[in-house]
């Protein structure tokens, strides 16, 4: 069960009794759209991907939680960028009072480079092109994340969403070397996107599983964690960085064998926060 917008998203609903978990992937879409027309070689734009995250999490409906992914790349609208995060040097013509970019931003909703010194368009995007992105694929995204946290909010009283991406290494681990940030980082914007259990329960179920975690430690958290965290009202937001060479080779894109052995950790990790989650919902309910 679940929903698509063919091209822009999906979500799995649970297939055991529903709790108020929810994960998305927004990072691991790889259908180009048509009117892209990047002018970079798509390798370079390839590996911009949070490859396979969505299949890594794939097992968690299993457990009671919503799965939700888009299918779009990040290189062509990230949605986990405000929409006021754009680079004006790449934008022809006037925007929206509502996308008029703020003073600065860093890779921003809509990416100028595929890497350093690689544009990834040989021309500017003409305003209407880049409000039509917001229009066909950020909002629709944000709303299916929204609803879902929302109806189970509204249901359990609270909810607890985590936000799923990738990091590259600089590491091989068939080499034995290590990633600089460890295996997986937890972002909740030091503190402030989730309760302080939500991320312990995490880190702690991952090291029982022989991982090194880091805790914002290079990656906070962006704008999904920040728009879906009050903890102060029952709403946890968590984001996971799982490090590539993990699973897969960062110069060829293909997996490795030992994705199978993460895949099945990550649905482990998926069991013990049905229970972490289940405990605390029936706890509200009674209270």
């Amino acid at each position: 069960m679940g929903f698509e917008i063919p091209g822009v998203l999906w979500r799995r609903d649970p297939q055991a009794d529903e709790l108020p978990l929810v994960f998305d992937s927004p990072h691991s879409g790889s259908q180009y759209p048509d009117d892209f027309a990047f002018a970079c070689p798509l390798l370079n734009l390839r590996r911009a991907e949070d490859c396979y995250v969505d299949e890594l999490f794939a097992a968690v409906p299993e457990h009671g939680a919503t799965l939700i992914a888009a299918a779009f790349p990040r290189s062509y609208l990230d949605v986990n960028r405000a929409i006021d995060d754009l680079d004006p040097a790449l934008v022809h013509g006037k925007l929206p009072p509502h996308l008029t970019p703020r003073p600065t931003t860093r890779v921003g909703l809509v990416r100028r480079y595929a890497r350093p010194g690689m544009p990834i368009y040989d021309r500017k995007l003409d305003a209407a092109e880049i409000a039509a992105r917001v229009e066909r694929y950020h909002a629709p995204y944000h709303r299916a994340l929204d609803e879902a946290c929302d109806r189970l909010h509204g249901r359990f009283g609270a909810v607890w969403h985590v936000n799923c991406h990738s990091m590259p290494s600089r590491g091989s681990r068939r080499d034995g070397r290590k990633g600089e940030h460890g295996d997986f980082v937890l972002g909740d914007r030091d503190g402030t996107t989730c309760g302080p259990e939500f991320t312990e329960f995490v880190a702690g179920t991952l090291r029982r599983l022989g991982y090194d975690v880091r805790v914002n430690e290079g990656y906070k958290g962006v704008e999904i964690v920040r728009r879906q965290g009050r903890p102060h009202h029952n709403r946890h937001s968590l984001q996971i960085e799982i490090d590539r060479s993990l699973y897969m080779d960062q110069r060829t894109l293909e997996k490795l064998p030992e994705f199978d052995r993460v895949q099945a950790d990550l649905s482990r990790l998926a069991a013990a926060l049905g229970e972490f989650v289940g405990t605390r919902a029936s706890t509200l309910h009674r209270s």
